[in-house]
């Protein structure tokens, strides 16, 4: 069984002609770039591409299939070397019974499905062209398309405070929007962590994924799995998803929730501390307070503990993160050793101080073993690495 690096939440920016499509996604994120960074510089096995309904996105990977430089595996998935794509789609509910919009991922084995799931969207949204479009259907009609399809459907970042399953502080249950019986994992977001997500009891019996939502090449790959399968296809990442024939989520990786950006209740507006409940910020005196994700949980708090057999959740801290470590000396380093992964997982200190001055490879190193020192994030501004 195979050990395989998987991000499944990469958002497309621009389309290979330059149009818009993930609006505050990096203009350098086309289809052909991200393959191309995910497996040379990330040292990735396996991403979702979840813009991959918009029309000029098929146009791009079918034109990559045509030239031989990607090809459809039998077993689902694009194979770009030894890197899979998982074509996606991230939509928005906002039905009458959500109280709020919603954000979901649905994945499809192939590029056929693709194109025929981009044609059902294209009678419900008012821009196929656009990510994350909100969806007039329900969630569980959307839930029933995809499983149809033979598709995987995942809700999305579910903690954050907007556009999340439990974040906007008015539902209790998923089950007021969604059939439990048709989801197939939780993406924890990045000011959550397994920890933290497990006190709420209705979703233990869910795989718990961690992907970085991507908006820019650098921040791919700041939250990821290792999964043990076979080989990365789409059928694998099912197994490995329900956890059968040895297909496994050996572990998470991921922020700190101290770095999310989410994390803390603080004032919107000068980021001071709040309490749950405050309707004015004492120091500015701005009403826009944001409740921070670890006090949403204590509030949806049914549980003390995960179930049984849960994966470990690694507070791991992304390079770009690390004081010191510019674009250069991280490009130095990822041309010295083949990849962030290899750097993150691999090279021993000894090799890295060889490289980089001594103190960055100190902090590689706390950063691989989580034990950097972090000031919390919260209101929309991450939180930082702190060198000591």
């Amino acid at each position: 069984m195979n050990h395989c690096y998987v991000d499944l939440h990469i958002h497309i920016g621009r389309t290979w002609t330059g149009k818009p499509v993930k609006i505050t996604g990096a203009k350098s994120l086309t289809f052909t770039n991200i393959i191309e960074h995910a497996r040379h510089i990330k040292g990735l096995n396996m991403i979702g591409i979840i813009d991959s309904h918009s029309p000029e996105v098929i146009l791009e990977m079918e034109s990559l299939i045509e030239s031989g430089e990607v090809y459809e595996h039998p077993d689902g998935g694009l194979v770009f070397g030894d890197l899979t794509i998982i074509p996606g789609s991230e939509l928005e509910i906002y039905d009458e019974g959500t109280k709020g919009p919603i954000h979901l991922l649905c994945f499809m084995p192939n590029l056929s499905a693709m194109k025929e799931f981009s044609n059902f969207l294209s009678g419900h949204l008012k821009n196929i062209q656009l990510s994350s479009q909100r969806i007039y259907i329900t969630g569980r009609v959307l839930q029933k398309k995809v499983k149809d399809m033979g598709g995987i459907f995942i809700p999305a970042h579910v903690f954050t405070p907007f556009k999340s399953l439990y974040g906007k502080g008015v539902m209790r249950s998923l089950t007021e929007v969604l059939d439990p019986e048709l989801i197939d994992g939780i993406e924890l977001g990045l000011s959550s962590d397994t920890k933290m997500a497990d006190q709420i009891g209705e979703i233990h019996r869910y795989p718990f994924v961690t992907n970085s939502d991507a908006h820019s090449l650098a921040k791919i790959a700041r939250e990821y799995q290792v999964m043990a399968m076979e080989e990365p296809t789409f059928a694998e990442l099912g197994k490995a998803l329900r956890g059968e024939d040895g297909r496994k989520i050996i572990a998470n990786y991921g922020l700190d929730p101290l770095l999310g950006k989410y994390h803390k209740t603080v004032c919107a507006k000068c980021l001071h501390p709040a309490r749950v409940g405050d309707q004015i910020c004492e120091q500015c005196g701005s009403k826009k307070i944001v409740k921070g994700v670890a006090d949403r949980i204590l509030e949806l708090k049914t549980k003390d503990s995960s179930p049984p057999g849960r994966p470990p959740y690694v507070h791991q801290v992304p390079l770009e993160y690390i004081p010191g470590l510019g674009p250069r000396l991280l490009e130095k380093l990822v041309n010295h050793f083949g990849s962030e992964m290899a750097i993150l997982h691999e090279v021993p200190f000894e090799a890295l101080k060889e490289v980089v001055p001594e103190r960055i490879a100190v902090l590689i190193i706390k950063a691989r073993e989580g034990t950097v020192h972090l000031a919390a994030g919260g209101g929309g501004k991450y939180g930082k690495v702190a060198e000591q």
